[in-house]
């Protein structure tokens, strides 16, 4: 076997379809937009590189010439961890061990020549909300960014001495005639009967101009913390823009207290059910087909992004007032999704999944983040938990 890095634009296009012709059996395996995953790797689409960061991929090789490997390794500055921590993602195998560790330990020894005392993998080469964790239960269709990967990649990672650094857990809930938590519904009449408090969706011109503010001004005190960094107003702005194409205004719904955001809730149609008939291409026929399919077949399912409120209001029922307020838009019969999913909710957060279970939600996928400490005498800790 032969490992061969990705240095020519061929090489790029069998990174691709290594993954693509690895699934081709697979029912459940929706094929992500080719630019989603290429544009991680090149300065012009992706931002960490100005800030020092680095990446290297590789193919694997068989003795006949087919491609049955691939990973890639990343060095990212923003990561903050107690040791220097690299990354290793977008590992794909065919079913033999051999091939995998012969992959695993080329991440590693790069990692290692740029200084790294550890990796965590499989993750993404950016941001946490996508292409991050290992599939290991729930094998049915991806949501969109979501991996999706054979049941014997757990096997590789456990085998070669990865730990369980933290679970993520996807939670899904049909969106009428489910109910609540009881003690949800006592908790969110306190606040809703309170005028202070309002509720409601953004739309129009608001959606436009003032949502991304809104959503800044929330994220950056109820999330920044945990997450390690704070968003610019320019950056919520281009993250409204980007998602403009797939917004539903009826998905994105703001708490206020005395006319100031303190809490949000955004999601967004699940848009893999759209994707799936593109084939990773967005050129002139994928655009096409994707206009088609959203027009005439919409997804009915909605996905949840992000939750939060911010630290002055938590612990007074303005979670449960936000989802109970929100319910009486969404149970009405024309509203058209009918199932949610939350992504992305960490073992390492307790109050988010208590939020879910009083939503009378259920876990439906999970998803592992290992990490391999270079020195194999250092004792391992798993992530901290949330306060």
């Amino acid at each position: 076997m032969t490992l061969i890095e990705v240095t020519t634009p061929a090489h790029q296009l069998e990174f691709i379809e290594m993954a693509v012709q690895l699934y081709r059996n697979e029912k459940n395996w929706i094929r992500p937009i080719d630019q989603d995953i290429e544009g991680l790797f090149h300065a012009e689409t992706n931002k960490l590189f100005r800030n020092g960061a680095k990446a290297k991929r590789w193919l694997l090789q068989d003795d006949s010439g087919k491609i049955i490997g691939r990973i890639a390794a990343f060095v990212n500055p923003k990561m903050k961890e107690k040791q220097a921590t690299g990354g290793l993602g977008f590992f794909e195998c065919i079913q033999n061990q051999e091939a995998a560790f012969l992959l695993f330990d080329q991440a590693k020894d790069w990692l290692q020549s740029e200084g790294m005392e550890a990796m965590d993998g499989p993750i993404n080469f950016g941001e946490r909300d996508k292409w991050w964790g290992l599939l290991v239960d729930g094998f049915s269709e991806p949501n969109y960014n979501m991996p999706w990967n054979f049941g014997y990649y757990q096997q590789f990672f456990e085998n070669y001495g990865f730990q369980l650094y933290f679970k993520q857990y996807t939670y899904a809930r049909n969106v009428k005639e489910v109910g609540f938590d009881q003690k949800m519904i006592q908790r969110s009449q306190v606040i809703l009967a309170n005028e202070d408090y309002s509720f409601r969706y953004i739309k129009g011109k608001e959606l436009q101009e003032k949502a991304p503010e809104y959503f800044m001004t929330v994220y950056n005190k109820a999330w920044a913390r945990h997450m390690g960094k704070s968003i610019a107003l320019k950056e919520a702005q281009l993250m409204f823009a980007k998602m403009k194409p797939i917004l539903d205004p009826r998905l994105i719904y703001f708490a206020f207290f005395k006319g100031e955001p303190v809490g949000f809730f955004i999601q967004i149609p699940e848009i893999n059910q759209i994707f799936k008939h593109v084939n990773g291409k967005m050129d002139l026929i994928g655009k096409l087909k994707f206009l088609w399919y959203k027009t005439f077949f919409p997804p009915n399912k909605m996905l949840g992004l992000v939750f939060g409120v911010v630290p002055e209001h938590q612990g007074k029922g303005v979670e449960s007032a936000i989802v109970i307020s929100y319910d009486k838009m969404s149970g009405k019969p024309s509203f058209p999704y009918r199932t949610i999913e939350m992504n992305w909710i960490g073992d390492f957060n307790p109050k988010m999944m208590r939020v879910c279970e009083q939503l009378l939600a259920e876990i439906y996928k999970t998803h592992h983040t290992y990490r391999f400490l270079f020195d194999r005498e250092k004792p391992f800790e798993r992530h901290p938990i949330f306060d």
